[in-house]
């Protein structure tokens, strides 16, 4: 597939440190703001991108482009991947989606285009054998995840210096940054929860820190996101047979131990060192290539049931976006 590129922050770095290991994918061109064109351009040139562009319209016009990946600020998310889809262009988005993502789903299907959240919790390979192994754990009761982090961009806030990961205008806030990757390990374990509610720190409309609480039925879910403070970074899946413990973030997810009640510890890693991003974007080539969309639609599921809890989230602690709002 013929890829452009969207954005030039770290996370597109990211890519490029193992995009030319993925068959199947072409750089065709990249494109960020025009005050940036520069490092653009010597991103482009390092990274044997063929073009640069110094703005989006330049991207979403180049014919050469069959698939589109938008690396950019939360709040550009939407509008960026409704422009695409109605170029006829497929979408690769980084996580997290618009809170109107039903509309651009719909319009995808509308368009024969497909349509992907770039979220590497659904696809690691150590999430998928912790869902093999839960029932290991027997009845499932507790679960904890934590993801905290202190930002650097926090000592700013607190003096009046808004950046975008705490501008309520630009879809920041800890819950859409930290814990959106905790409510993706839970879909992908257990799907749709009951009920969700949050009790979130709140300073100049944004949430710095908070607590997730999800209502499973018979087991209760608890799901921590921070930026204005830190703790050890950790997750436990509590059973009356066992427990699984996981020590990294979930959308790295390095390795997870399974300790039995008999006092058994089990260690697991399917991953190694491999970059976390890579079977996620092993599988959009594959599902484009097949034109797969019995399983895209299945990895589109788990995006809205995800982004349904974090709406849902965000409007019980009365945090409010822009992106929210209708656009003309």
């Amino acid at each position: 597939m013929r890829l452009g590129i969207a954005g030039a922050g770290m996370i597109v770095r990211g890519l490029f440190s193992f995009i030319h290991e993925i068959e199947g994918i072409e750089l065709e061109a990249i494109a960020s703001t025009e005050k940036s064109i520069e490092k653009v351009k010597q991103m482009a040139k390092e990274n044997h991108v063929k073009k640069a562009y110094l703005n989006y319209d330049e991207l979403l016009n180049d014919e050469d482009i069959e698939v589109m990946y938008i690396a950019t600020p939360n709040h550009l998310h939407y509008q960026m991947c409704k422009q695409a889809l109605e170029k006829g262009k497929h979408v690769i988005c980084e996580k997290p989606f618009t809170s109107r993502i039903e509309e651009l789903s719909q319009l995808a299907k509308e368009k024969h285009l497909f349509l992907f959240e770039a979220i590497s919790t659904q696809y690691l390979p150590n999430v998928l054998k912790i869902k093999e192994k839960l029932n290991e754990l027997g009845n499932i009761k507790i679960v904890t995840a934590n993801y905290s982090q202190y930002s650097s961009r926090y000592n700013a806030f607190k003096e009046g210096i808004i950046q975008p990961a705490f501008d309520y205008t630009k879809s920041g806030g800890a819950l859409m940054d930290l814990n959106i990757y905790n409510i993706h390990l839970m879909v992908a374990l257990f799907g749709k929860p009951l009920k969700v509610n949050y009790m979130a720190n709140i300073e100049k409309n944004i949430d710095t820190s908070g607590i997730i609480t999800l209502d499973y039925g018979n087991f209760k879910a608890v799901l921590i996101g921070a930026k204005d403070c830190k703790a050890p970074i950790a997750t436990s899946i509590q059973g009356d047979q066992g427990c699984i413990s996981i020590q990294t973030p979930a959308n790295v997810l390095r390795s997870f131990k399974i300790l039995h009640n008999d006092q058994r510890e089990e260690e697991f890693d399917l991953q190694g060192d491999t970059h976390r991003m890579v079977y996620e974007f092993n599988e959009f080539v594959k599902m484009i290539e097949n034109k797969d969309f019995d399983r895209a639609n299945e990895m589109m599921e788990k995006s809205l049931i995800a982004m349904d809890i974090a709406t849902k989230a965000r409007i019980d602690a009365g945090v409010h976006f822009k992106a929210d709002e209708s656009y003309e």
